[in-house]
């Protein structure tokens, strides 16, 4: 099991913190890449569409969980 690692990042001009283990971290950076934006860009939109009542870190796992859950195209 990865453990949690506290890690920050910069968005909409400000320093914010989450935690994550390794895994989700790798699988927000690629569906980043894959939308060609910058994982601080990706973390933004994230963190404009949360409740303010769920924790950042939180809101990440979620969004790469449903993420995950989307149907593949070929």
């Amino acid at each position: 099991m990865s453990p949690v690692r506290k890690r920050s990042v910069t968005i909409r001009g400000h320093r914010t913190s989450f935690s994550l283990e390794q895994p989700f971290l790798e699988d927000l950076r690629a569906i980043a890449e894959t939308r060609g934006v910058a994982l601080a860009a990706l973390i933004a939109e994230i963190d404009a569409a949360r409740p303010r009542s769920d924790n950042l870190s939180s809101a990440l796992r979620v969004f790469v969980l449903e993420q995950a859950k989307l149907p593949r195209t070929p």
